[in-house]
């Protein structure tokens, strides 16, 4: 009798087809946690600060432990672990351990400035998917502009030293802003050198408590697209991407981005919500509730309707420009207003990335 083969995948095959059915079936295959909000840094950029844990119910050890049990139960697979900074929770080593013996397979993000040899052991004895570390700047001066913290910098460095020592997959990235635009091209070069991979987002929201001041160092959109034009990675990607997806939706609904769908967010008080930015569905899922707040909470959120017309509903680039209830709801307290800022971007990268496209110019 002939043995049954075996077929092997890759990782992105993989990824791909449990995805694609997850999304078919609504199963919640994909979150992310913030185990905490509080932070060490007082980055200029942070969309977080302000919304301070101090008079609030902070996650417990063992309230995230049970969330881990019920998202498991409910075939989350991929898990990212986030904060605020996660490693300033003193049981981070033991809500990590616990998430590994899930099974999950993790993320992490980290400003690194908190690593040490004891936790970055603990990461190589059970490693993560990977670690995502946020380098500001690749100057001191830079990289503390941004963050606000004396000798920030260099603890940074020691903690990228750390995982590069131990060999743990890691992936570096920045924020890109007026602080310190003039510095990603070299932190790029940095990574490079470093045998690493490399991404900076342009993109920076208001306050989840509608504060402004992030906005402050928002870079222009002309910035934001001269930094993706001088980045021949980048400009392919995009150049690549606008010819697959000038499409008009049509949709009347406040969400069209796929939020939710298989994916969700977990606050650090214990709020489901639609995905990393989102903050609408403001369900608790303490207690044993994340199958209601996922199945029947979401949905209800994801289900709203435009009020009024928007011309978001008939604009072919708006996959181009990021536009999304999230970014209008944290810049206007309005899911169903435009952020001009990313409209602008968008158009910027018509215009960029495909040159010599008239009906595509007149978007």
């Amino acid at each position: 009798m002939d043995c049954e083969q075996i077929i092997e995948l890759g990782y992105s095959e993989f990824s791909k087809r449990i995805h694609d059915k997850a999304a078919g079936n609504r199963i919640p295959i994909n979150g992310g946690i913030d185990i905490t909000s509080r932070c060490n840094l007082r980055c200029a950029h942070c969309y977080i600060e302000g919304t301070s844990t101090k008079e609030e119910h902070e996650l417990t050890y063992e309230e995230i432990c049970h969330i881990f049990d019920q998202i498991a139960d409910e075939g989350c697979l991929w898990l990212l672990i986030t904060g605020g900074e996660p490693l300033v929770r003193p049981d981070f080593s033991d809500i990590y351990r616990y998430a590994k013996r899930k099974g999950f397979i993790i993320t992490l993000f980290t400003n690194g400035t908190l690593l040490t040899p004891r936790i970055t052991d603990l990461l190589k004895d059970e490693p993560p998917f990977r670690i995502e570390i946020s380098l500001y700047g690749i100057t001191a001066a830079t990289y503390e502009r941004v963050t606000g913290v004396p000798g920030s910098f260099q603890r940074c460095m020691c903690g990228i030293n750390l995982v590069l020592e131990r060999k743990l997959p890691l992936a570096l990235k920045t924020v890109a802003m007026t602080l310190n635009k003039h510095e990603v091209h070299d932190i790029r070069k940095y990574a490079e050198s470093l045998g690493v991979k490399f991404r900076f987002d342009p993109i920076i929201n208001a306050g989840l408590e509608r504060t402004t001041g992030p906005l402050e160092v928002r870079l222009s959109p002309e910035d934001v697209v001269a930094l993706e034009l001088a980045d021949e990675q980048r400009a392919n990607e995009w150049r690549e991407f606008c010819d697959s997806s000038l499409v008009i939706s049509g949709s009347d609904r406040i969400y069209t981005c796929g939020a939710g769908s298989y994916n969700f967010h977990i606050t650090s008080t214990g709020d489901i919500a639609e995905c990393i930015i989102a903050r609408r569905t403001k369900f608790s899922i303490l207690g044993g509730k994340f199958h209601q707040g996922f199945y029947e909470a979401i949905p209800k959120v994801l289900a709203q309707k435009r009020t009024r017309y928007s011309e978001c509903m008939s604009c072919p680039i708006i996959n181009l420009c990021g536009n999304c209830a999230a970014h209008g709801e944290l810049e206007h307290g309005d899911p169903e207003a435009k952020v001009e800022w990313l409209c602008q971007v968008g158009h910027l990268r018509v215009a960029a990335f495909k040159a010599g496209r008239p009906e595509a110019a007149k978007a």
